[in-house]
């Protein structure tokens, strides 16, 4: 879908994103199953999460905790009464015909996070922080339909769930995967979920519409629903932006709907009309007493919040003299972070640790797919190597080939100097005499020098590096050359 560039500067779209994070409790959220992933379907059920008659649920004090960190680190007002709600809808993988969640009465309101996008920082309002149980997941095979069969795991049934709903402040698929990088980057910071999209620990869905440019009433929106992974984000509000404009700007009316992205068609495509709170019919789930989170329980899990991702970074800048740019990429993560700073306090070279980490060591992760928590060359390992380019035993050039042979054969970087005989030669005189040696045999490049043409200083330079196998001191060697040919 092409929309021209007239069209698109005419209007402005408006986004809002919800998102569902399972909390990374051991047991579900109102009886004590495990919520372990990967389990046999099924296996992990009880009469509470199968929704049987007469089975009463019993709300987990652990998830509520881990609930009010989130809301707390997204800078939210916990509210000190809230309420379990059910919201009722008929669907196979949820078989009490309702879901408990919270509804009037959330368990936080009123936060916000702030994104940057280019040079440009923003403040996106967080409306709401509520509970939910997680419904049981529908596994579907066979093609056609007259062969298709469906399943039914209720494993995730009853696992505890927030939803983040923000305001419609975003305006461009740009500000949104940033919001969602944002937000996934201070929920792994808190430990309480792994996040992990393609377990479906992490889903998001978007509410989209388009209005002229200028313009204050919002437009017809719709939601395009369970986008499990950033890219596809991005992918499906660019499309979805560019098909209101379309039609808007052809005279036609956005139907409010709910829709779904084809990754494979790369579009999204209707699902159902969209429905309104009052189709779910809420109502205050009997079973359950109004939560009352009390000021000690909420002043106990906000003394619990770790150093957050905006706090570390300017801490880095002010402790280790850190670029904004080098102290911001090295707390996209926790593990990132936790890895700097035991590197950079190993060696007593921050800023050598940061170009070491930035430039070598994640470009060699990167090569192979992993984390840094799976790093073969630890952040010990990484600080000794970084003390021996400080005190001149190597070289930077030598000890980017250390760094890759740590990684590759997991042994430290003074075993592997020891074993290649590859310390730095700072002996001014063992450099000196592979220098005269050097300007003796070649009297042409002497010349040459000596009538002005000073870039044979270059030429000189690698042959002793060679001779020395890359092991002169670099900055000695210069000295010494610039001495003997003059």
């Amino acid at each position: 879908m092409t929309v021209s560039t007239v069209a698109r500067t005419k209007y402005e779209a408006v986004i809002g994103l919800e998102v569902h994070l399972q909390l990374r409790t051991n047991t579900k959220i109102f009886c004590s199953c495990s919520t372990h992933f990967g389990d046999p379907p099924n296996s992990n059920v009880c009469p509470v999460c199968l929704g049987l008659p007469g089975a009463l649920p019993v709300l987990n004090q652990a998830a509520v905790t881990m609930a009010m960190k989130a809301a707390l680190a997204l800078n939210c007002a916990i509210n000190p009464r809230s309420r379990f709600a059910r919201k009722n809808y008929f669907y196979p993988d949820l078989p009490k015909g309702y879901q408990i969640s919270q509804y009037d009465e959330p368990l936080a309101e009123h936060g916000w996070v702030d994104i940057e996008v280019g040079k440009t920082r923003k403040r996106i309002g967080v409306t709401r922080v509520h509970m939910e149980e997680d419904a049981g997941k529908s596994l579907h095979e066979g093609f056609p339909d007259s062969d298709r069969k469906s399943y039914i795991d209720l494993n995730r049934s009853g696992v505890p769930l927030i939803e983040i709903v923000s305001e419609p402040d975003l305006r461009t698929p740009d500000e949104a995967f940033e919001y969602l990088t944002r937000l996934k980057t201070l929920l792994l910071y808190l430990d309480v979920s792994n996040c992990n999209m393609e377990e479906g620990s992490l889903r998001c869905d978007a509410n989209v519409s388009v209005r002229p440019e200028g313009a204050t009433k919002f437009g017809t929106k719709t939601e395009v629903k369970n986008l499990n992974s950033f890219r596809f984000l991005h992918k499906a509000l660019t499309y979805e932006i560019e098909r209101q404009i379309e039609i808007v700007d052809g005279g036609g009316t956005i139907q409010q709907e709910t829709r779904l992205w084809d990754s494979k068609e790369q579009r999204t495509y209707g699902m159902r009309s969209k429905e309104f709170a009052h189709d779910y019919r809420y109502f205050p789930e009997p079973d359950l007493l109004p939560l009352v989170i009390s000021d000690e329980w909420k002043a106990q899990a906000r003394q619990s919040l770790p150093e957050l991702p905006d706090a570390r970074r300017q801490r880095f800048i002010q402790e280790y003299a850190l670029p904004d740019y080098d102290a911001g990429q090295l707390t996209l993560s926790k593990q990132l972070a936790d890895y700097f700073e035991d590197v950079a306090q190993g060696s007593g070279e921050p800023k050598l640790a940061a170009n070491w980490m930035l430039s070598e060591l994640l470009h060699l992760l990167k090569d192979a797919n992993r984390e840094i928590s799976e790093s073969p060359v630890s952040a010990a390992h990484l600080a000794e190597l970084l003390k021996m380019i400080a005190k001149g035993s190597v070289s930077g050039k030598m000890a980017k080939d250390i760094l890759a042979e740590m990684y590759s054969s997991g042994k430290t970087a003074g075993a592997l100097v020891s074993e290649k005989g590859l310390a730095q030669i700072t002996d001014a005189d063992q450099i000196s005499k592979v220098a005269r040696e050097i300007i003796a045999a070649n009297p042409k490049q002497v010349e040459q020098y000596r009538s002005g043409k000073t870039a044979t200083m270059g030429w000189f330079v690698g042959q002793v590096m060679k001779a020395t196998r890359g092991q002169a001191n670099p900055q000695m060697l210069q000295e010494l050359l610039k001495k003997e040919l003059g």
